[in-house]
């Protein structure tokens, strides 16, 4: 199964690493890729501006009911949700998750949904966990999950948590993202993931420490 629909979900510190995967994207890539950024209600997104000049294909917000199409990325606008409803693109103004409005989880839960296998979820830089329990429904309905490695990330909570609640296929650096999603669109299949991946006793979010005790 060739992976064509990339859900991104991203917070503090996610800007740059947004920046670095969609460098590693290609022009022709065989798939669609729908972004969330926890930003501010009050604010103009320029989101869409920064990853058009930052990578290979076009960066635009999401509007209701556009079609989906390859080789765009869709971002969340500010104050709405985006999701995946019926092969289309759906922005609603619904109750907030995880405090964010756009939150992750709506948009890889959605996805999920509507595109079963077809889906892979990424979780990048970002605080808290929002992105954790979308992923795990990715992974319920047969996509792939990736995540940004901690270590590498400007603020490694969104990518710990999402370690310690799912069974992720992918840690990678968010420089070597990009390629990997690449391959999973084109192939269904990508370089093999290597060992579990696992965190250092001191590195666990401290929530999960507490839950083994």
């Amino acid at each position: 199964m060739k992976h064509d629909i990339i859900v991104i979900g991203a917070s503090a510190g996610g800007i740059e690493a947004l920046q670095q995967v969609v460098r590693g994207l290609t022009p022709d890539l065989p798939a669609s890729v729908f972004v969330v950024l926890h930003i501010p209600p009050w604010h103009r997104s320029a989101l869409p501006e920064i990853l058009s000049r930052s990578g290979p294909i076009p960066a635009v917000p999401a509007s209701p009911d556009q079609p989906i199409e390859p080789g765009r990325i869709y971002v969340a606008p500010p104050d709405h949700h985006l999701l995946l409803e019926d092969g289309k693109v759906h922005v609603w103004r619904g109750p907030k998750e995880n405090t964010h409005r756009p939150a992750v989880n709506p948009l890889f839960r959605s996805a999920a949904v509507d595109f079963k296998q077809r889906v892979t979820g990424v979780v990048l830089s970002g605080t808290l966990d929002d992105g954790a329990t979308g992923l795990w429904w990715v992974k319920r309905y047969g996509g792939a999950a990736v995540v940004q490695d901690p270590r590498t990330a400007a603020f490694p909570d969104m990518p710990r948590n999402a370690l310690t609640q799912v069974d992720v296929d992918y840690v990678r650096a968010a420089s070597d993202i990009g390629p990997l999603l690449v391959e999973l669109a084109t192939n269904g299949t990508a370089i093999q993931a290597g060992p579990p991946f696992a965190l250092r006793p001191e590195e666990e979010p401290f929530e999960w420490k507490r839950n083994r005790l």
